[in-house]
């Protein structure tokens, strides 16, 4: 009985694959995904993983990477592909680079990257003009979707235009035009805050002032570090603050003078992803991520997760691994991805970020998903969010769809 109950299984597997198991398995091509990060990233420091702050990442991204894995099994037995995932890490830019060459000498043509912003831009400019499509993970800068944009970058991570843009319609919606801004110091909040201040113009909102702020508790300092005396003295409908950081922003809600709404980097925060979106599919997606990792997904997962997921409908698109077909269909106008988002997905042609909505969000909840109804695009609503081929220094491929 045992043998007939194998016999009818080989049958059943030749009448679908046309071959037995182990040739099948032989016959299967393998396309190998390189990816690499920096070791000490300073963005995955146990002290702020542990806080989960709103808007930063909670682990590793490539966690993501790995449940895509999994998932993209099936879809590739369709055509004879299996998927392998290397990952690599180096303490500085020539470690990355040495290491991510040795993944091209083996073959590997592309890479996901989780890697700060100047270590992404020096690595990319390492490997242009080579057979290799990165994929940026992690960085938010406007300027690696602007003025340093390569043809070898693909984004999945929205840039800090996207996020901040989102939160300008979710206010201008609401009325709350009047803005109070408290403003970090850190390079990364210089730029966060050139995002807000376009986004401000963008929708015709008004600044009422701009208080910079200053972490800590030193008495001298309290008129930068005392949120009463920060939030004092002009009224306002909404304080955004621009925080990379978090720490400071975390403790902005519920301490400002006036009963006022918090946004920006702490109470209603921008993200990609949230593991509290409860529809396209998100839930199931939500459930494998912690099952397999103990945590919440985030926006940094979800981007790792659709590098996978890009390069999984590509292959099943094309029927094969060729890099040229495969860097052509991602890149084309034909290409349709699903990130649970609820919208059709693709990479915009003249800076190669990955079209998306965005979340607003608090701790707990999705309170919008973003573009709202009413703010409408000519060529993709999607494209209300971000930097238009008008405000690309770099553009890869004129203004089309």
């Amino acid at each position: 009985m045992k043998g007939m109950r194998l016999a009818w299984i080989l049958c059943l597997w030749i009448g679908l694959y046309g071959t037995a198991p182990a040739a099948a398995a032989a016959d299967k091509a393998v396309l190998t995904i390189g990816y690499v990060e920096l070791d000490g990233d300073p963005r995955y420091k146990s002290k702020r993983m542990e806080a989960q702050l709103q808007g930063q990442p909670w682990g590793r991204p490539v966690a993501g990477a790995e449940v895509a894995l999994r998932e993209a099994r099936f879809p590739l037995a369709g055509v004879g592909v299996g998927f392998e995932l290397r990952r690599v890490s180096g303490r500085t830019l020539a470690e990355l680079e040495g290491a991510v060459d040795a993944l091209v000498d083996g073959g590997v043509h592309f890479v996901l990257a989780d890697l700060p912003d100047a270590a992404l831009i020096g690595l990319a400019a390492h490997l242009r003009g080579l057979p290799v499509l990165l994929f940026n993970v992690s960085a938010l800068s406007d300027r690696l979707r602007k003025d340093l944009c390569q043809a070898n970058l693909l984004h999945l991570a929205p840039s800090r235009a996207m996020l901040s843009d989102a939160l300008a319609q979710y206010l201008v919606s609401r009325k709350w035009r009047d803005v109070l801004v408290l403003k970090g110091g850190r390079d990364e909040d210089r730029d966060l805050h050139s995002a807000l201040q376009r986004s401000i113009r963008r929708f015709g909102l008004k600044v009422v002032d701009t208080r910079p702020f200053r972490l800590g508790r030193d008495p001298r300092q309290r008129n930068r570090n005392n949120i009463l005396l920060l939030t004092s003295g002009r009224d306002y409908d909404v304080v955004a603050v621009v925080d990379t950081d978090g720490e400071f922003a975390r403790e902005v809600p519920y301490q400002i003078q006036r009963p006022r709404p918090v946004v920006g980097s702490a109470g209603l925060v921008p993200d990609w992803w949230h593991w509290a979106w409860e529809r396209h599919g998100a839930p199931q997606l939500n459930n494998r991520f912690m099952k397999r990792t103990g945590r919440h997904m985030t926006g940094y997962d979800w981007a790792a997760w659709m590098g996978v997921k890009a390069l999984t409908e590509a292959v099943v698109r094309t029927g094969g691994t060729e890099f040229d077909r495969l860097v052509a269909y991602l890149k084309g106008k034909d290409i349709v991805l699903d990130g649970f988002k609820g919208y059709r997905l693709s990479f915009r042609p003249w800076n190669g970020q990955l079209r998306q909505p965005l979340f607003l969000t608090t701790s707990n909840w999705v309170v919008s998903r973003v573009p709202l109804a009413g703010f409408l695009h000519a060529r993709n609503n999607l494209d209300t969010l971000g930097l238009g081929p008008e405000e690309v220094d770099c553009n890869l491929g004129g203004g089309g769809s």
